[in-house]
């Protein structure tokens, strides 16, 4: 008789021990985020999309006015019903993080993809991540006027990422 009770007593253990691997679960499953959406999920980022300047400008809904035609990067001035921006693509990735660094110089808000970037007022390059996708760079001006430095600043404070 004495083996009963102590079998009971473990199927009770093994029983709040996957009620509780559960409850823990569902709480870490919880949809409640930690930035304001009310209880709603967060929504998925599109992922980025890909192409050529002219069909990148597309998707955004532009008919884009090329300005630069060069080996190494294409830019052309876009506008829509959101606004003005600047659509860039590059050859390389690395010319492309080249171009960021230095353009971040002068603050502003970037949509960057993959071998491409948007640049504009914040609220239209939000409106062109719902099209394209991308990652929302930001930057604070460093300089004032023509410093003549240029250059670099990497891990400089005021960049963020979102």
């Amino acid at each position: 008789m004495a083996t009963e009770p102590e079998g009971r007593g473990a199927r009770r253990v093994a029983a709040t021990a996957v009620v509780l691997a559960g409850c823990l679960l569902l709480a870490g499953c919880s949809t409640e985020p930690a930035d304001g959406h009310g209880g709603r999920p967060r929504p998925t980022p599109k992922p980025a999309a890909t192409g050529t300047l002219e069909g990148l400008a597309q998707q955004a809904g532009c008919d884009p006015n090329v300005q630069t035609d060069a080996a190494e990067l294409r830019q052309a001035n876009c506008s829509t019903d959101d606004g003005r921006y600047v659509l860039t693509t590059f050859a390389t990735d690395r010319g492309q993080r080249e171009w960021i660094n230095e353009a971040k110089d002068y603050g502003g808000s970037y949509l960057v993809g993959r071998r491409w970037v948007a640049v504009g007022e914040p609220d239209v390059v939000a409106a062109l991540r719902g099209r394209l996708g991308g990652t929302v760079e930001t930057a604070s001006p460093h300089h004032s006027g023509n410093s003549g430095g240029g250059g670099s600043e990497d891990g400089h404070s005021g960049h963020s990422t979102s």
